[in-house]
């Protein structure tokens, strides 16, 4: 079962008021650059529970899911 671990996210908001994740940080203070996003949709966590706008991002060569969950950001983390 995984977990919510909720991480602060640096995010550029475009002339359009479109949100675009750059980096998250986790827990430790470690700095995660995502290298791109593939996908943005309104989704839920199956793995955490929660629900939002899910954005599948690239972060060091893999696929990760971080979810915008208003007004909070998090991933799904294994316990």
């Amino acid at each position: 079962m995984a977990k919510k671990v909720y991480v602060d996210t640096t995010v550029h908001f475009d002339a359009d008021g479109k949100m675009v994740p750059l980096s998250v940080t986790w827990t430790d203070g470690r700095i995660f650059a995502i290298d791109r996003v593939l996908d943005v949709c309104r989704a839920a966590s199956l793995k955490a529970g929660g629900q939002g706008i899910r954005y599948t991002c690239r972060i060091a060569g893999k696929v990760t899911y971080l979810y915008f969950e208003d007004p909070q950001w998090f991933v799904e983390a294994k316990e």
